[in-house]
């Protein structure tokens, strides 16, 4: 069976060792000892983890696309009809292309909270109901 030490799992789920740590102090995720003794977790129990920590918050409405990825805004550039917008989702950078006045409609701007919706290889930005 594969077993991850602490860092491997933090690694592979863009956390720190210290959170993993707690978690498993917590009780949210359990360990064991690998062969040389050291803690370590299973590859199946950390997979279930991964995909409980990626489940998305629920929508504002209903969607087909079933890839959410959820983060903050960390860039937009933008001229006056189209705009870049790079967001912060955990681990992974996701752009998005749309108009300037779609950035101006969603509010957006560095540090929003906004999800990346992505349904083919066209990227959505949602942000929260207000």
């Amino acid at each position: 069976m594969t077993h991850y030490r602490i860092s491997e799992a933090a690694r592979l789920l863009g956390v720190s060792d210290d959170t993993v740590r707690r978690w498993i102090d917590g009780g949210r995720l359990t360990s064991v000892h690998d062969e040389s003794g050291r803690a370590a977790i299973e590859g199946a129990a950390l997979a279930a983890w991964a995909q409980e920590l990626a489940r998305a918050p629920e929508a504002s409405g209903r969607s087909s696309a079933r890839n959410r990825f959820v983060g903050l805004v960390t860039s937009i550039r933008s001229d006056e009809v189209m705009a870049q917008v790079d967001l912060q989702c955990g681990p992974f950078r996701v752009v998005s292309l749309m108009s300037a006045e779609a950035v101006r409609d969603l509010g957006l701007e560095i540090g929003s909270l906004a999800t990346a919706v992505v349904k083919a290889t066209t990227v959505i930005v949602e942000t929260p109901e207000r």
